[in-house]
Order: C-alpha cells, then structure tokens, then sequence
C-alpha cells in the first residue's frame, strides 16, 4: 500500500514538475519571439536584441545551484511553488514596460524563470526509483518543449499581436507583444494553485539536516566541471538558438516571423520531445555511450550548418575570373539539418543528466544545480556571441561554428577522460596494444 501511495506520489510530482517547467520555460525564453517586434518598436540593434535574451537567461542560470540544493533542504513543492508566484510579479510588470533600459531590467527579472530546471531535477530525483530515474528526469526535461510554446502562440493567433496593439484588457494589460507577459501572469498564479493542490503535502527531501560543506564537497571534483561543459553544449547552445533562429531565419530566408516561429518549433519540439527517448537510451545502452552518439551528430550537423554560402573566384592571368565551388543552402535543407541538430541535443541533455544520480545519488541537488548553471550559462554567453562574431566575420553561418568549435572541444575532453581511464584500470591492455609488433 505504501508502495502505491509513493508511486502515485511520484507520478503526481513528475506531471506537475513537468507542466511548470514547461510554463516557466516559456515565460524565459519568450523573448526569442517577442524580440522581433520589440527592436522594430524601440528600433534595437542586433546586439541591444541578443542582450536582451541574454540577461533572461544568465538570471535563469544564476540561481540553479542554491534553487537545487535548497529543494535538497525543504522539498520541491515549496520551492516550486514559492518560484512560481515570484516569477509572476515581474511578468505582470512587464506588460507596462515602456523604454529599452525599463525592458532589460525586467527581461532580467523574469529570467528567474529558467532556474525552476534544478529544482525539479532534485525533486524528482528523491522521488523516483534509480532504475527509472534515466526515463522521469528525461520526462521533466522535455519540458523545454515551453520554449516553443510562445512560438506556437503567434503560429496558431498571427494577429494576436498586430490585432491587440492599443487595445487595454481588464483596465490593466496593454495588447500587442505586451498581451503574452499577460497571458504568461496569469498562467502562472493558476500553476501555483494547481501544484499547491495537487502534489503530496508530505514531499520527500533528500538532503534534510545535511550540513552545506557536504553538499557541496562533491563540486571539487572534475568531472562535474566536465558535465558542466557538456551540458552547455547540449542545452545552453539549444537556449541560444531558440531565442535566435527566429531572427535568423527572418534575415537571411526572406520569411515572416510567424513562418520563422513556426520553423524554429521544428528545432525545439525534438530538442524538448526526445528528452525521455535520451533518458530510456541512457538506461539501457549507457550515459557515456549516448553522449558519444550526440557530440558526433552534432559535429556532423553544425559543420554543414557553419558552410557559408558564396563560391571561390579564381583570378586568372589574363585578367579574367571564374567562379568554382558554389554552395547555397536554401531553406528546405537547412531545416532538415537544424532539426537533425535538435534531435541530437534532446536526447544528449538527457544523457548528461543521467549521469549526475549514478554518480552523485545524495548530492543531485548540488551536483545538478551546478551542471544546470553553466548550461543557461551557455545559453547567456553564445547570443551575444552570435551577434559579434556575425559582425567581425560578415557571415551569419558563423553561429555554427561557434557551435562546431564548443561541440568540439567537448568531444575532445570526454575521448580524452575515457581514454586515460582506461589505460588507468587496464594499463597491461594499453601496453599490448601500444607495444610493436615483432616479425
């Protein structure tokens, strides 16, 4: 009886965690969309647009290591709830936001929101068996599907914003991109309520009466530091290009923004959706095996993506020139591609994860808080990153290589770490095989 009533528990945590995590979620990354009408209202440069996603999501990254172990401390249900209604107080105020300073102070303030990933990470941890651990943080992790959700909004309403700009709601909320903050308030008061009423009271809390020194002793190892990396190639780069696409599909496809919302889904759903296929692959095949899997698709799409269109011209000796090599890229392909990048990234953030509870089982609020930081740290550094490096280098394949270079030197470190292991446990091995042959 016990046993049903903590599986029905646990299952309850996973639905709720997962659909605040989604909204939360949203709320962070609704910038990536609203930016667009935004710089065309306050006549923003591409830089001013990137650091206005980009605060959102440092402070969503800030937060994620003392959000993870307090959770430890006093339970998911608290924190989840106390987060959710804190998140709604800048939201509603940035329906009323007016100048570009007033907005970034704001878009800061709501990235709270994003730091909710570490709490639920640590809850459902110290409420789901190990053996199905890899599946039910994949489940919570696809919440990341949020990222869409504004996305798709704008795709299903086109005239949601153009057709409510000037109008007022309720006496309180002004229409136009101000309508969704408003939507975003209200959703996240009512999410409040529904967890306050329907998670077990009585939570489970895997780190109570643990001194701080202990939680966080095991951030002095290295391979949390290596995790940390790969996650900000595997989640922080897919943060970053969800708040970037649209603008980069708008610019360089000729296409609307809702086109460009719709097209940008394509990324984020098998980057969200194919978290729990992550989690299952984990579980059976092995963590390190997946991430494998994942850097190689990823070094194989963002090297295509990184190609920048244009020909070689060869100048000849009689004074005349000639064109070779042209490449050209057109839309259809390169969504194929991106959304093949985002298949890899969904199931390489559930492999990441996989590993922090086999290896850190009573410090995966620390341990995960940490790894969860540098991945919305990734997503606050490459934006801007994008912005500058298109303007030194002129192409705007350029965001892919940045992704290439990061990618790589993930995949680098990690063949390296499992290469020295290795030789470690089986030097006599390392020998015969480096030894030369004789005859």
């Amino acid at each position: 009886m016990a046993r049903q009533e903590s599986a029905s528990g646990a299952t309850r945590v996973l639905v709720m965690s997962t659909l605040a995590f989604t909204l939360m979620f949203a709320v962070w990354l609704m910038f990536g969309i609203l930016g667009v009408p935004i710089q065309k209202e306050l006549d923003l440069t591409d830089p001013q647009l990137a650091w206005l996603s980009a605060v959102a999501v440092l402070n969503g990254s800030l937060w994620r290591l003392p959000a993870g172990m307090l959770t430890d401390r006093i339970g998911g249900r608290k924190v989840t709830i106390a987060m959710l209604l804190l998140t709604a107080i800048p939201c509603f105020f940035l329906t009323r936001a007016e100048g570009y300073q007033q907005l970034l102070i704001l878009a800061f303030l709501v990235g709270f929101a994003g730091n909710l990933f570490s709490v639920g990470i640590a809850w459902n941890s110290a409420w789901t068996p190990k053996d199905h651990q890899g599946f039910a943080l994949g489940v919570f992790g696809a919440g990341n599907v949020g990222a869409s959700v504004t996305k798709l909004l704008l795709v299903l309403f086109p005239a949601i914003i153009v057709g409510t700009a000037g109008q007022v709601y309720f006496g309180i909320f002004q229409g136009g991109w101000r309508i969704f903050p408003a939507i975003y308030t209200i959703a996240l008061v009512v999410m409040a309520i529904a967890t306050f009423a329907i998670v077990p009271r009585q939570d489970k809390v895997a780190g109570a009466g643990k001194p701080l020194g202990a939680m966080l002793a095991p951030l002095r190892h290295i391979r949390v530091w290596r995790f940390s990396l790969y996650y900000a190639a595997v989640f922080g780069a897919y943060v970053a290009l969800s708040a970037w696409l649209p603008k980069y599909y708008v610019d360089n496809f000729d296409i609307e923004l809702k086109t460009a919302a719709l097209l940008t889904a394509t990324f984020i759903f098998p980057a969200s959706l194919l978290r729990p296929v992550g989690g299952f692959f984990s579980d059976r095949f092995g963590a390190r095996r997946v991430i494998y899997w994942t850097f190689g698709a990823m070094l194989v799409t963002t090297g295509i993506l990184m190609m920048p269109n244009g020909h070689l011209v060869i100048a000849h000796p009689d004074g005349s020139q000639s064109q070779h090599l042209t490449y050209n890229m057109a839309l259809t392909p390169f969504v194929i591609v991106v959304f093949l990048l985002g298949c890899a990234m969904g199931i390489g953030k559930a492999a990441v994860y996989k590993h922090i509870p086999e290896y850190f089982p009573d410090n995966v609020g620390s341990v995960g808080g940490l790894v969860g930081m540098f991945g919305g740290l990734g997503g606050f550094v490459l934006p801007p990153l994008f912005a500058y490096t298109k303007q030194w280098s002129g192409f705007p394949s350029s965001t892919f290589f940045v992704l290439f270079l990061l990618t790589a030197a993930c995949a680098v470190w990690m063949h390296w770490t499992v290469v020295h292991m290795l030789h470690k446990e089986a030097p006599e091995l390392a020998r015969h095989l480096e030894a030369p042959v004789s005859g």
